[in-house]
């Protein structure tokens, strides 16, 4: 490990070197492009460094243990000591986190698609909470969110939304999002007072860069339509919703919220695009995940993950047994201790996985 974390800190001072080099600084691409690889290695060098001087300043503590000392400067010694070891130690273990393999798609937006499970209208308003839960989460982290498509109920709430969350670092922080969320509570529909339990499915695809999906046109039916809005009622009187089917796989896309025809189909397509790119990451990374399964999960969408239990008042994320007794400020937006701990465990199993 120690030679891996010199060869990263030599690459890191020759990119320091290559970024105040004036033929670099003349070409703004290859600047940041430089700029980039060396932003990605500076937590591990800051981390490596840091844990070099606590080494250096332990070899000298331990050297001065050697020597005749009277009792108070022993004890002072004794003590420097124990924090420097536990220094150390917290520090090699900040720096195997940061050597893992990072995930190429964590930088990137998301598209959120969250629809109505088992239930009915409460499942509706359900996916509704879910909505503005993730809403006002991504408000707090300085995202930008724009709804592509949505899909209303006669009682409010939506049979389906799929949104745009644009921000860095969204895709690090809501991919363990998919999956079955659960709600019990008793619905206000509900004269008897009887706590009912409904579902809805959240999907967290990265957004696909046109790059990275390419799309041949004749590979598309794309069919226009009347748009519809809440109660089923015409709200578009020209035929301007799109839905787009890509044929050799199947997938298909549609969006009916903008009055342009043309706007439509760019959000529809970007749907489609994040669709196609999961697609293929799911048929690339069969075999490597049927090898290591996190008990974060898979993101099947078929997994039931988390529960929102309202005469509780509680939250209860399955998969690593983690209970909050905050519901309410949760759903409004306050998810990151929950994100946080999903990480960590995460990261800890694939620490146990490098080690094995």
């Amino acid at each position: 490990m120690l030679e891996k974390l010199y060869e990263i800190e030599r690459k890191y001072d020759e990119l320091t070197e290559l970024l105040s080099d004036p033929e670099i600084l003349a070409n703004q691409s290859e600047w940041q492009k430089y700029a980039k690889a060396q932003a990605g290695m500076t937590n591990l060098v800051t981390a490596f460094r840091e844990y070099q001087g606590v080494l250096s300043e332990l070899e000298e503590t331990q050297a001065l243990l050697q020597e005749k000392l009277d009792s108070d400067m022993q004890e002072m010694a004794e003590q420097e000591r124990d924090k420097l070891l536990n220094q150390s130690q917290e520090l090699e273990k900040q720096i195997h986190v940061l050597l893992l393999p990072k995930d190429p798609l964590d930088e990137k937006n998301v598209i959120m698609e969250i629809r109505a499970g088992a239930g009915g209208d409460e499942a509706a308003l359900f996916a509704g909470d879910l909505y503005k839960m993730y809403t006002r989460y991504a408000e707090g982290q300085g995202w930008k969110v724009e709804v592509l498509s949505a899909s209303y109920s006669d009682m409010g709430g939506y049979k389906e939304i799929i949104f745009l969350i644009e921000g860095h670092g969204a895709y690090s922080k809501l991919k363990f999002e998919s999956g079955v969320h659960r709600v019990q509570r008793i619905p206000a529909t509900e004269s008897g007072g009887r706590i009912h339990t409904s579902t809805a499915t959240v999907a967290v695809l990265p957004e696909a860069e046109e790059v990275e999906v390419t799309i041949n046109p004749n590979d598309l039916r794309i069919d226009i339509y009347c748009s519809s809005g809440p109660g089923g009622q015409c709200v578009n009187t020209t035929q301007s919703a799109v839905r787009i089917t890509h044929l050799p796989t199947g997938i298909i896309a549609s969006c009916q919220d903008e009055k342009s025809q043309l706007k439509n189909k760019e959000k529809a397509l970007r749907v489609l695009r994040a669709r196609i790119l999961e697609k293929a990451q799911e048929e690339a990374s069969g075999e490597q995940a049927s090898e290591r399964r996190s008990q974060v999960g898979t993101g099947d969408r078929s997994e039931r993950i988390r529960t929102f239990n309202f005469p509780q008042g509680r939250v209860t994320d399955h998969r690593i047994n983690l209970t909050l007794h905050r519901l309410e400020t949760i759903l409004t937006g306050d998810l990151e201790e929950i994100i946080q701990a999903l990480n960590s465990s995460d990261q800890a199993e694939r620490l146990k996985a490098e080690i094995q």
